[in-house]
């Protein structure tokens, strides 16, 4: 009724992640909004079943509470493109479904750090992610490191001293480069590397100290 209201078709609708996984094989939509509580079938299953890197597939965005905290970062690092709490206004969510829709994120910076920080992988992995991140420029990098830190493309332009355009040339190279779906992708990376940690000295904060 939010959507439809808005202008948005709703071309499918599920009870349970089973029934999602069909409707979006049978349907096609663009987005996708996924509870993550339902029975036979959850939606971080489901999710996974349906982001499986095949050209057209949806975006997915995720609907939850703060108790299901790591649901959540598993569902981004499958691929989800985003998150909302299930109280959102009607208007942020038209607005949410069309920001994904055009192949933004949906990265409320805050709570995404908060959940990469508690739940991002550490160990014998991050040497073999660290290799991933050799591709990048010293630019890059700090890019990266700042935009985990939650900073929008005109906070990183005034932070770095360039135009805006620049920032999303920048930020376009490093999902490209790192084959990241979207800049919720690419904070979980620079969190699962080691670049930007809890009580880690990422380079973000060391370019702060060299400035």
């Amino acid at each position: 009724m939010i959507l439809g209201a808005d202008g948005i078709d709703v071309v499918g609708e599920a009870t349970n992640g089973t029934e999602a996984i069909e409707a979006v094989r049978r349907t096609r939509p663009d987005v996708v909004l996924m509870d993550i509580r339902m029975p036979e079938t959850d939606g971080l299953e489901a999710t996974r079943r349906i982001l499986t890197g095949a050209p057209g597939e949806p975006r997915v965005i995720m609907l939850t509470t703060f108790d299901l905290d790591r649901y959540v970062y598993a569902a981004l690092s499958a691929g989800a493109s985003g998150f909302l709490l299930k109280d959102v206004t009607p208007e942020y969510l038209a607005a949410a479904v069309r920001t994904v829709r055009t192949g933004d994120a949906l990265l409320a910076p805050a709570i995404t750090r908060r959940l990469v920080q508690r739940f991002a992988r550490h160990g014998s992995d991050t040497a073999a992610l660290h290799r991933d991140l050799a591709s990048l420029t010293p630019r890059e990098l700090e890019v990266l490191g700042l935009l985990a830190r939650g900073l929008s493309n005109a906070e990183l332009a005034a932070r770095l001293h360039l135009a805006e355009a620049t920032v999303k040339t920048h930020v376009a190279r490093i999902l490209a480069k790192l084959g990241l779906r979207d800049r919720v992708q690419a904070v979980i990376v620079a969190y699962e590397t080691g670049l930007v940690g809890v009580g880690a000295r990422g380079a973000a904060q060391a370019a702060d100290e060299q400035a």
